[in-house]
Order: structure tokens, then sequence, then C-alpha cells
């Protein structure tokens, strides 16, 4: 996977935290401390987002479809 280069600015406590992560070997460097930070963040964000979207789904209309298209399909599944 290819990677870029970017300048950032952070709080000098949250730096002070990072490095002790990295000092303490759960992080091999700050970069990939931050990347993973970044990666389960936008990962948050997109769950939540999908909740939103759930959300909006009539449980009652989605089960009627659910029903209406698996009768549909049984009756061309072969018989046992």
């Amino acid at each position: 996977m290819s990677t870029a280069k970017v300048a950032i600015s952070i709080e000098k406590n949250l730096l002070s935290q990072l490095d002790r992560l990295v000092s303490s070997k759960v992080f091999p460097n700050r970069s990939k401390a931050i990347q993973e930070a970044v990666r389960e963040k936008l990962s948050r964000i997109n769950q939540s987002r999908l909740a939103r979207e759930c959300s909006k789904l009539n449980p009652n209309f989605e089960q009627a479809m659910a029903e209406e298209g698996l009768s549909a399909e049984v009756k061309q599944w072969p018989e046992y």
C-alpha cells in the first residue's frame, strides 16, 4: 500500500502519550500509531453512519420484503 508523508500539529500531551506507547513497543513508531488511530476512527465513523442509515428502515416493511422474496424463490428450489 502506498503512503504519503504529511505534517500534523498535535497537542504536547498527546505526543507524550504516543511516545510512551512507542517506547514501550506498543507501536513500532509514531507513524504506525497515528495510522492505526486514524484507521480506527474512520471505521467507527463508518459504522455509526451505517447504524444511522439502518435506523431509518421500517422493520415491518423490510420483513415483508424479505418474506415476499423468499416465498417466490422457494417455488424455484428443487425437491429433495
